[in-house]
């Protein structure tokens, strides 16, 4: 987050920098506002060319390991729980999703938390993507 906001910032700076260049290039007659303009334009054009290269580089999601998921034990609506919680779902909106009741859903969460060996249910995502059992 901190790295985002550093870019961003550089950019706002360079793009004031740019505009009193070409103010000062305009108001000195040297060159056509049309020219300023393009040369502005091209910059954050090659700029933004950078950022989509960097954001393609980005890792891949990971492939979900159904090996782990079969030796840890987590049943097919076990995992479908663990899914809405990594989404930040509650236990209420869980059971309205998967259409069972909300102590179905707890009875899940528990199973979930013991099999991962978790006090909470942050902790079992963040165990989980460990594991790669969910997508990161």
């Amino acid at each position: 987050m901190k790295k985002t906001i550093f870019v961003f910032s550089a950019l706002i700076v360079s793009l004031l920098a740019l505009f009193k260049l070409s103010n000062h290039v305009y108001r000195s007659g040297d060159i056509s506002a049309e020219i300023i303009i393009a040369v502005i334009a091209i910059v954050f054009f090659g700029i933004g060319i950078y950022i989509n290269k960097k954001a393609l580089h980005k890792e891949r999601p990971s492939v979900v390991d159904q090996k782990k998921i079969e030796q840890l034990g987590i049943g097919k609506r076990e995992y479908q729980v663990l899914v809405h919680i990594s989404k930040g779902l509650s236990n209420k909106e869980i059971a309205s999703a998967l259409f069972v009741s909300e102590s179905t859903i707890k009875t899940h969460v528990s199973n979930l938390l013991i099999k991962l060996d978790a006090k909470r249910r942050t902790q079992a995502v963040q165990k989980a993507k460990s594991l790669h059992i969910l997508p990161i």
